[in-house]
C-alpha cells in the first residue's frame, strides 16, 4: 500500500480540495495547498505594463486562505507561488518530497487543449510522485437505465448467419 505522508494539491479555487483534503485525513497525511500565480501581462504601445502584481497577489492570498478545510486536518500549509504554473507544481512537489499530487482537470481534448495546453497532463509527465487527477467541473451523471420488456438488440456481425 502506498505510504501517504505528504499530499500537495495544487488549486485553481475549483471545488475540488475535497478531494485532498480527504486522502489527508485518512492517511493522517500533511496536506499542502498551492496556488500558483501567473501574472498577466498587458502590452500598451511599445511596452509592456504588469498591471496591479500586488493588488493580484494580496487577493489570490486572500482566496487561498479561504479555502475551506475540514478542522479535523491538523497539517494544512497554504503556499501562494509565482510563475508558471507547471514549474512551479514540480518544484514544489520535489522540495516537499510529496507523496502524491491531487490536480483538477478540465478534461479538454482537440483543438481546446492544443490552444489552452493541459496543466495537469505535463505535471502527470514529469512528476516525481504519483498524481491523481479529478475532472474539473465533475461530469453529469447518466440517469439509470430503464429496464424495458423488450430485449436489447444486438447487431449482427458481418459475415455470420442470422439467428
Amino acid at each position: 500500500m502506498l505510504a501517504l505522508r505528504t499530499i500537495l494539491h495544487p488549486t485553481d479555487f475549483s471545488e475540488r480540495a475535497q478531494y485532498a483534503c480527504g486522502l489527508a485525513r485518512d492517511y493522517g497525511a500533511r496536506l499542502i495547498l498551492l496556488h500558483v500565480a501567473e501574472p498577466p501581462a498587458a502590452a500598451y504601445g511599445e511596452g509592456v505594463l504588469l498591471p496591479g502584481i500586488d493588488e493580484l497577489r494580496a487577493s489570490e492570498q486572500e482566496e487561498l486562505d479561504r479555502l475551506a478545510v475540514p478542522p479535523d486536518l491538523a497539517r494544512v500549509e497554504r503556499r501562494l507561488e509565482d510563475g508558471s504554473a507547471v514549474e512551479e507544481i514540480i518544484r514544489v512537489a520535489r522540495e516537499t518530497h510529496a507523496d502524491l499530487i491531487v490536480l483538477g482537470t478540465h478534461g479538454r481534448t482537440g483543438l481546446g487543449r492544443l490552444l489552452m495546453g493541459s496543466v495537469a497532463e505535463q505535471v502527470m509527465r514529469r512528476a516525481p510522485c504519483p498524481v491523481l487527477t479529478v475532472m474539473t467541473p465533475f461530469p453529469e451523471t447518466a440517469p439509470a437505465r430503464q429496464a424495458t420488456a423488450e430485449p436489447a438488440k444486438v447487431p449482427a456481425v458481418s459475415g455470420a448467419a442470422p439467428a
